[in-house]
């Protein structure tokens, strides 16, 4: 007497484990990356042997020159800057701002940067430099 079998055997993988799974992943590397809101400045940042992380805000400014400061992606010259601090200062109510200056740029340049910054009544400023190798 010979058998026969009621079920087909099911040689075909189950790919909703494995779909999650990269969904899963995807999710994860999106939420987990920062993203750094600075413009595609080409700035040779200080080194300091004690440089710590800085955290991220809304606004970067980054200092090249006395006409050249950008402020995000927008750029002005230092006596423009006031006016562009304020309203920012208006429109997104800061506490505190990022500040990359180049590694040339001028002691004074960066004051005059730091004393529109607190004219404008932000006191929070943090500068962002490198790592000592």
């Amino acid at each position: 007497m010979r058998f026969r079998r009621r079920l087909q055997p099911n040689a075909r993988p189950d790919l909703v484990p494995m779909i999650d799974v990269v969904f899963q992943l995807v999710v994860f590397f999106m939420v987990s990356s920062t993203f750094v809101v600075t413009p595609g400045l080409n700035l040779d940042l200080p080194t300091a042997s004690a440089a710590e992380p800085v955290a991220m805000t809304n606004v970067v400014i980054s200092v090249v020159s006395e006409d050249e400061v950008y402020v995000n992606r927008e750029r002005f010259s230092i006596d423009q800057l006031n006016a562009a601090i304020s309203d920012f200062v208006v429109e997104e109510q800061l506490a505190s701002v990022v500040i990359e200056g180049d590694s040339n740029a001028r002691y004074d340049l960066m004051i005059r940067v730091l004393d529109i910054l607190r004219q404008n009544g932000l006191r929070a400023a943090s500068l962002r430099t490198r790592e000592a190798d």
